[in-house]
């Protein structure tokens, strides 16, 4: 069965960190590209970080140096460690399977073809 699956999330003072995991089924984590992508409460899903096969990374310009994101494919694993965090990230962070490579436009990124988890709830309190 085709999955992913987050962990990691929870409630965290500003300026506290957390680390979030995405566990991948072995199909999944064969397409390549992964990421995390982002909704807040009432607001649009907002694309965090893809990685790719060599590592290529892209980050949204909300980051600003203060998130990372890995993967270990022994593991079949992908990481977001979130540091210096703010309440405007308080949001539901979601894993991303993309497909080969990693989608030039984020509109690509809402295709059916790509599979994403349920979610794992951050919540940062000022």
């Amino acid at each position: 069965q085709v999955q992913l699956i987050e962990s990691g999330g929870g409630s965290v003072q500003a300026g506290g960190s957390l680390r979030l995991s995405c566990q991948a089924s072995e199909y999944t984590f064969k397409s390549g590209c992964m990421g995390w992508f982002r909704q807040g409460p009432g607001k649009e899903r907002e694309v965090v970080a893809p990685i790719d096969d060599n590592g290529l990374i892209t980050y949204g310009d909300f980051v600003q140096g203060r998130f990372t994101i890995s993967k270990d494919r022994g593991k079949r694993a992908v990481y977001l460690q979130m540091n210096t965090l703010e309440p405007d990230d308080t949001a539901i962070y979601h894993c991303a399977a993309l497909g080969r490579f990693c989608p030039p436009r984020v509109e690509y990124w809402w295709l059916p073809s790509n599979i994403f988890g349920n979610g794992t709830l951050v919540t940062v309190d000022s």
